[in-house]
């Protein structure tokens, strides 16, 4: 089982930036993750951001944040950073954190994580 916390959401102007971080904390088993960034706006499902494998070598972005959004992970400090550029007002949304422990792929899929975060929020105006 792993705690997962976001931290980082806030409000800002179209075209501005923000950056979300995320740690990921093992009560058992390894210390090594897969992580990825997903969102959620009001009546919408939780789509996929991006994510890393770990170490950082493997990384996946949804179309629309590629170019935009960039994902890095501290594999020490057991950390990701979501870092987020030319925000747009739908890029409004509930971003969520979420881990799978080693061994284990990057992937934007949500099923493949068991270990999410309580989400922070982002809101982008006009």
């Amino acid at each position: 089982q792993v705690q997962v916390v976001e931290s980082g959401g806030g409000s800002v102007e179209s075209g501005g930036s923000l950056s979300l971080s995320c740690v990921a904390s093992a009560y058992t088993g390894t210390r090594k993750y897969c992580m990825g960034w997903f969102r959620q706006a009001p009546g919408k499902e939780r789509e996929g951001v991006a994510a890393i494998s770990y170490g950082g070598s493997t990384t996946y972005y949804a179309d629309s944040m590629r170019g935009r959004f960039t994902i890095s992970q501290n594999a020490a400090k057991n950390t990701v950073t979501l870092q987020m550029n030319n925000l747009k007002p739908e890029d409004t949304a509930m971003y969520y954190c979420a881990a799978q422990q080693a061994p284990c792929l990057a992937s934007l899929n949500r099923e493949v994580y068991v270990s999410w975060g309580q989400g922070t929020q982002v809101t982008v105006s006009s």
